[in-house]
């Protein structure tokens, strides 16, 4: 097999991977916490919520798949195991099951948790001249952005 060659570094491809790595995990994280409430959502807003949390973690499995893909294009293994994921994860796994609101609110501080890991991964893809790196975080970003927004919404 040849040796990667796209005109970034090996200690930068690195870097940018391992901050790669915490945006998947973060983000596989949430698909699961999504998941999860998709399933347990009950109330009033119970169709609603179980329609719109679908949507989501629908989004989320592309997401995940597309972060993978760029670690692996970066010519670094990705993770893929819980284990590694709760290591890598700045998300917090959620006990029980919380009320509709709740849930809510802990996926709009999901997904804004994601855009703060974003941010630090854009500025490592910036400062490389990565700029495939750079459009996927910057894409991921603006979703995320966007959704905790449309969850802010609905408990005000």
């Amino acid at each position: 097999m040849s040796k990667i060659d796209i005109g970034i570094n090996e200690q930068d491809r690195v870097k940018i991977a391992e901050g790669l790595k915490r945006l998947l995990a973060d983000s596989y994280t949430l698909y699961l916490q999504t998941h999860n409430f998709h399933w347990n959502v009950v109330g009033p807003q119970f169709r609603e919520l179980h329609m719109m949390f679908e949507e989501h973690y629908t989004e989320l499995a592309t997401a995940v798949d597309d972060i993978a893909e760029r670690i692996r294009t970066l010519d670094v293994p990705a993770p893929g195991t819980y284990k590694q994921f709760a290591s890598l994860s700045s998300i917090e796994e959620v006990e029980g099951v919380p009320s509709g609101k709740e849930m809510v609110d802990l996926l709009t501080h999901g997904h804004e948790q994601v855009v703060k890991t974003g941010r630090e991964v854009l500025k490592m893809a910036q400062e490389a001249d990565d700029e495939s790196t750079a459009a996927l975080v910057s894409d991921r970003m603006r979703v995320h952005e966007k959704t905790a927004w449309m969850l802010r919404a609905l408990n005000q």
